[in-house]
């Protein structure tokens, strides 16, 4: 029997730190109940310290998912570790993940400490985690950077503190793959005690190479591999851990390691990724991308056609793609049509959801000949993607344009008193004038920071889904929407970013 690769998932952590993403409470859940459905390992959670907000939503999934490993980061100073403590305590198996700078120049410029002072901060570090939980995992960050044999006394010092796991991270993305295997090799033969202890992975990709380096990491002992979903992360990402999992699942005669992975669950997994984080996967992303299981060339298309592995190396449906389907959704499909192609790519929706997504689904239909995959994971994202309680609803927007004087833009709404409240505004351009109105309206006060719009299919008819960032009383807020009118999706997705500053005031806790 071959080794396993135990799957430490960093999406609500490390992937979260990706510029421009802002999970809530209610996305971390619901990603960290899917990741236990994909059955990885260990969910890092969060980083417990960073903010009130991030302690309470890993104390929320430690208590409600179960399964994986819950893990929360914490810096080796003990305010960190104990937030984190406080965060994991009731997950079913926790674990506190500690971590520290080990480069000359992160010590130097980062930290002001010298090697004799970051080991006593190691020690402490481990040994004030282990204290509270049996399950340590302990970073020597920037490891790759780093003098080796300094490297090798500070593992071997957290080691005899209590630490269980042993990661090695390449922080900055900067180890190529023979030099990475190498480390971790070395590692193994240097460091007093390692036999005792599970050495991990974490990897980014500045270069592009993160998923070799983790693979070179298990080909020379690692057997845990950190990453995240898409790959998201600081700068230019994480691992993707569906490139790991797949490499593995695909080339295990290679590599001689399996891991416990649902694979099936990796496309659904991807796409919840990119609905709540706001981040698009690329089309030609390997695995999950649009174009990962699809043929252009007429070469291709003859010998995929005449037999599927002369053109693919895995199958679509081992990862979750849905393909093969004979329901062509239209606008004469009843419930059970649209039922049974919810069921074919695995979206399971409550019947109160249902009847949402179903009458959204109509109301594309009847605009568009045809209804895809594209529109339904659009439609979804919108209705079932967040829970958010509607303060503001769009009751009518009418815009006046032309290339000869400025746009205005009319918007009825219905209002938390249940009354219709319309304005009108003048702006700079149709989607200026509409949320100028919408400000009239309402009152509510805020910057609107990122707008961005794309086609979910091809085509004239195609749906436009958009998404809007706001900051408003100190706070970051998503809007999305789609429509086959992008003023009509432009204003649903504002009022949704509005509606959530909304709620998140009426439940912040006076200081």
């Amino acid at each position: 029997m071959s080794d396993k690769v135990y799957i430490f998932d960093t999406t609500l952590r490390d992937g979260e730190q990706s510029a421009g993403i802002g999970f809530t409470k209610e996305d971390k859940l619901e990603i960290a109940r899917q990741l236990a459905r994909l059955n990885v390992d260990i969910i890092e959670a969060g980083f417990p310290a960073s903010s009130p907000g991030d302690l309470e939503a890993v104390s929320l999934i430690a208590r409600e998912v179960k399964g994986p490993i819950i893990t929360g980061l914490a810096r080796a100073v003990n305010p960190d570790i104990e937030a984190a403590w406080e965060a994991v305590r009731h997950a079913e198996t926790p674990r506190i993940h500690v971590f520290l700078s080990s480069s000359d120049i992160h010590m130097a410029h980062q930290l002001r400490k010298n090697k004799e002072d970051v080991i006593e901060m190691a020690r402490n570090g481990v040994a004030r985690a282990k204290s509270y939980v049996s399950d340590v995992e302990f970073s020597p960050m920037d490891a790759s950077r780093s003098d080796p044999e300094f490297v090798y006394q500070l593992l071997a010092a957290a080691i005899e503190e209590g630490a269980t796991t042993i990661n090695i991270p390449d922080t900055v993305g900067y180890a190529v793959p023979s030099e990475f295997g190498k480390l971790i090799a070395n590692i193994r033969a240097n460091v007093p005690g390692i036999e005792k202890v599970r050495i991990s992975v974490h990897c980014h990709n500045d270069l592009g190479m993160a998923t070799s380096n983790s693979l070179a990491g298990v080909q020379n002992g690692a057997r845990q591999v950190e990453g995240a979903i898409n790959g998201i992360g600081e700068r230019a990402g994480n691992t993707s851990l569906e490139e790991v999992i797949m490499a593995i699942a695909t080339r295990g005669d290679a590599l001689g390691v399996h891991t416990n992975v649902n694979t099936r669950e990796l496309y659904h997994t991807s796409r919840l990724v990119e609905r709540l984080s706001g981040m698009a996967v690329q089309w030609n992303k390997a695995i999950v991308g649009k174009n990962a299981f699809r043929h252009s060339s007429g070469i291709h298309q003859d010998g995929v056609l005449k037999m599927r592995e002369t053109y693919e190396i895995m199958d679509p449906k081992a990862v979750g793609v849905p393909t093969g389907s004979s329901i062509v959704l239209t606008k004469v499909s009843g419930r059970h049509g649209l039922r049974a192609r919810l069921d074919d790519l695995g979206v399971q929706v409550t019947d109160e959801e249902f009847e949402r997504v179903f009458n959204a689904f109509k109301d594309v239909a009847d605009r568009k000949d045809e209804v895809d995959d594209r529109d339904l994971e659009a439609i979804l994202g919108e209705q079932t993607s967040m829970e958010v309680a509607e303060a503001w609803k769009l009751d009518l927007v009418q815009v006046s344009t032309s290339d000869h004087g400025s746009p205005t833009a009319t918007v009825r709404l219905v209002g938390p008193d249940g009354q219709t409240h319309e304005d009108a505004a003048i702006g700079s351009g149709p989607v200026d004038a509409i949320y100028r109105a919408i400000n009239r309206v309402t009152n509510l006060h805020n910057e609107l920071t990122e707008f961005s719009v794309k086609s979910v299919t091809e085509g004239i008819d195609a749906q436009g889904e958009v998404t809007i960032r706001i900051e408003a009383d100190g706070g970051s807020y998503v809007g999305r929407a789609a429509d086959t009118d992008i003023l009509v999706a432009s204003a649903r997705a504002y009022l949704h970013a509005l509606n959530r500053f909304v709620q998140a005031s009426q439940l912040a806790v006076p200081a």
